[in-house]
């Protein structure tokens, strides 16, 4: 098969939403359908029946949340599906939005209960930096929820896009009776936990049929004929290129909860989802069908698997070809490396592979080698861009509470490379600082210290508005502030000098007293 045929059997997504509106369960009903596994996880009340393929982590097992992104490769209707699941919760938002570079499209997952959420804006915001093509998915009708045209109003009106339904609920609630595929003229009846086997479809072309009557009654008849008449009036039909420049969002209605508006879903995405798409670097575009390999990384995971205590970069194929035990040119480090054990995954399971191609996300092991954002090519000298940075907003001081030192001092720095924080040290690294964009990460942190690392700790809560990565071209200027505040200034992982604001006020004082100073808020400073 041809590099521009592997290309075109590729889609490469994620799941997004805000906590709890059904994103993980959406994900294994996917997985289900296409007959990647067999039984789906059963996440209620935070408390994990069996644990979902896709949170792999002990704590996610427990608390029954996504804390970090996941990735499962698997095969659908000829196609190579790459379906990354990612955190819900804001305090693991850095994580979920690096994941969103790595991807070509995105369905967005809404609770028809709660409508559009915080988080919801927050995510479609960066969708939008990049014009990614998203699909909405209206979840748990089997429940009362919103009036389905009120739901369209407020997604067009706080995501700012304009939304098309394929899909329309009959009745919702302990009423709800199924949906009328409007793409594809055919009525889905639900009926509540249904086999996967037994979905009640029947193809209605001509909504004045009879045979509507008999299947959902006359009343309900009677509404859906007159709310599909104002549909198709007032937002029209399905344009895909709309779609695929990020302007216009199909919607679709069901409940993933109970299988039901999930295969309709899947069936379409498959349809009109781009395939692998080009991808900007610090020289030029790189397009997916270019002969010569180039990638990046946008992850990092410690302890994927703990009886190995492996650490693995997640990486996205963006062009070319990539080959098992083949080198290729690490960028930033300017020096070759080999692969000898890359792999797709299915969750916490994992396969060795010999190639991938662009769109395939895969993984490699790696011995420290590897940031986010780094870029493999086969010799040219580039960068991909668009990776986020942010500067952390909570910031704690670790204090260890065990003999373990070494344990801790290893624990501490492999997580932090994965990027759920930013690790400093003040006092000639006599002390650690801590800091994340949410409270969450800490507990996950020292979960994870104790349970992968058998090192104790404790965290202390510290006084500071943000962290700015300083520098500056006048030296006797810089020397000047380094000493004035040197209780206040540590470093970075890479030695770069870090400045702990006490106030925004304080800040803004300090930027006009010491003009040849940069402040920079974020610590990819060096690449703008």
């Amino acid at each position: 098969m041809s590099l521009l045929e592997e290309i075109q059997k590729r889609r490469t997504f994620a799941i997004i939403s805000h906590p709890d509106a059904g994103k993980t369960t959406l994900t294994e009903k996917f997985l289900l359908f296409a007959g990647a596994i067999h039984t789906a996880g059963a996440v209620k009340s935070n408390k994990i029946k069996r644990s979902t393929t896709s949170d792999f982590m002990e704590i996610e097992k427990e608390r029954g949340i996504s804390v970090a992104s996941a990735v499962m490769s698997f095969e659908y209707d000829d196609l190579k599906i790459n379906l990354l699941d990612t955190p819900g919760h804001k305090d693991f938002a850095e994580d979920t939005y690096r994941t969103l570079t790595a991807v070509d499209s995105v369905i967005l997952v809404v609770d028809s209960v709660k409508g559009v959420e915080e988080q919801t804006e927050k995510l479609m915001n960066v969708c939008r930096m990049r014009n990614t093509p998203v699909i909405i998915f209206i979840n748990k009708l089997d429940r009362e929820g919103n009036d389905p045209i009120l739901l369209l109003d407020e997604l067009e009106n706080k995501l700012s896009i304009k939304v098309c339904p394929l899909s329309w609920p009959i009745s919702r609630g302990s009423s709800f009776k199924g949906v009328y595929n409007i793409h594809h003229q055919s009525l889905h009846l639900f009926v509540a936990n249904r086999p996967l086997e037994e979905m009640g479809i029947f193809d209605i072309k001509d909504l004045s049929s009879k045979l509507l009557d008999d299947r959902i009654g006359m009343e309900n008849a009677i509404r859906l004929r007159q709310d599909v008449e104002l549909v198709n009036g007032v937002y029209g039909s399905f344009d895909k290129k709309q779609y695929l420049e990020g302007h216009q969002a199909p919607v679709f209605f069901g409940s993933a909860l109970n299988n039901f508006g999930v295969k309709e879903l899947l069936e379409t995405f498959v349809e009109i989802a781009p395939p692998p798409c080009p991808r900007l670097t610090d020289k030029r575009m790189v397009y997916p069908e270019e002969g010569s390999f180039t990638g990046f990384v946008f992850k990092i995971h410690a302890n994927l698997d703990l009886r190995h205590r492996d650490r693995v970069a997640f990486f996205r194929v963006c062009s070319g070809k990539f080959e098992r035990n083949k080198f290729y040119r690490h960028t930033r480090i300017d020096s070759d490396l080999r692969f000898t054990n890359p792999a797709s995954f299915l969750g916490q399971k994992k396969d060795v592979i010999d190639e991938a191609f662009p769109g395939d996300v895969i993984g490699l092991y790696d011995r420290g080698n590897f940031k986010i954002g780094d870029t493999l090519t086969e010799g040219e000298k580039l960068f991909f861009q668009g990776i986020p940075s942010f500067s952390p907003e909570v910031f704690k001081e670790l204090i260890k509470t065990s003999t373990k030192v070494k344990q801790l001092d290893k624990g501490i720095k492999q997580l932090t490379d994965e990027g759920v924080a930013q690790l400093f040290e003040l006092d000639n690294g006599r002390r650690k600082i801590v800091g994340t964009v949410g409270l969450l990460q800490f507990d996950v942190i020292q979960y994870r210290l104790a349970n992968e690392y058998d090192a104790e700790c404790r965290f202390e809560p510290l006084n500071f508005y943000k962290a700015c990565w300083i520098t500056s071209d006048d030296k006797e200027q810089f020397e000047k502030f380094l000493g004035f505040k040197a209780g206040s200034i540590g470093t970075d992982k890479n030695n770069h000098y870090v400045f702990f604001a006490e106030s925004e006020w304080m800040l803004n004082y300090y930027k006009q007293q010491y003009p040849l100073v940069h402040f920079h808020h974020t610590s990819d400073f060096d690449k703008q």
